[in-house]
């Protein structure tokens, strides 16, 4: 299967509701793989793969709940759509707070539930591409010495050379040459490009006034 194909993942241990999402899914373009157990899917499923989870709550063996908890004990941020029989609201509110995007009771609305699968599949390209931006920005920060690191956080904190230099003890000139030397590193243009590259990256966080 191509890592880069799209994937509604469909997870219930009725055949007969797995086929028929399959069916309606199949039908409007998605392409879409089942499985019959939570365990399946969890040992198949390659987090480069890109789409949502329309996942079942009570299964024997692992239940979706516990699959949800194992992906995110996997730190895997795939978009979840629970479909239930017996859902309560405490069940609801768990799935909620563990990330799920929605949880539906049978039967559904198809039309809602085609909505939501999009919905969550455009999500995961916005975890995906922002995910990717942050391992961009951080490998271009890992290019920097401890010292240039220290000197770059000061730097987007919106101290000048001179502030800098009396703080680490060294000369205005001496941080000048590590400014030059970050600014190649990193590939920016400005310290507002520096700023950006910092937070994208995870290292620093913007004060909210």
């Amino acid at each position: 299967m191509s890592k880069a194909r799209t994937t509604v993942f469909l997870v219930d241990d009725d055949h007969a509701v797995r086929d028929a999402l399959e069916l309606l899914l199949e039908a409007t373009g998605l392409h879409t793989v089942s499985y019959a157990t939570a365990a399946g899917f969890l040992e198949h499923y390659d987090p480069e793969q890109s789409g949502c989870l329309v996942l079942d709550i009570r299964m024997p063996g692992m239940s979706g709940m516990e699959l949800q908890d194992a992906l995110v004990a996997r730190e895997v941020s795939l978009p979840i759509i629970f479909l239930t029989g017996h859902g309560n609201v405490s069940m609801s509110a768990r799935a909620f707070r563990t990330g799920a995007i929605d949880f539906m009771e049978k039967p559904f609305d198809e039309g809602v539930l085609l909505e939501r699968i999009h919905e969550a599949i455009r999500l995961d390209q916005r975890w995906r591409e922002s995910a990717a931006h942050q391992r961009q920005a951080s490998m271009r920060l890992s290019s920097l010495t401890p010292r240039e690191h220290e000197i770059m956080l000061l730097i987007v904190a919106g101290h000048t050379n001179k502030e800098i230099a009396a703080r680490l003890e060294l000369s205005t000139r001496t941080v000048e040459t590590h400014r030059g030397r970050i600014m190649d590193k990193t590939g920016v243009q400005s310290v507002t490009e520096l700023v950006e590259l910092a937070v994208i990256g995870g290292v620093y966080e913007l004060q909210r006034r």
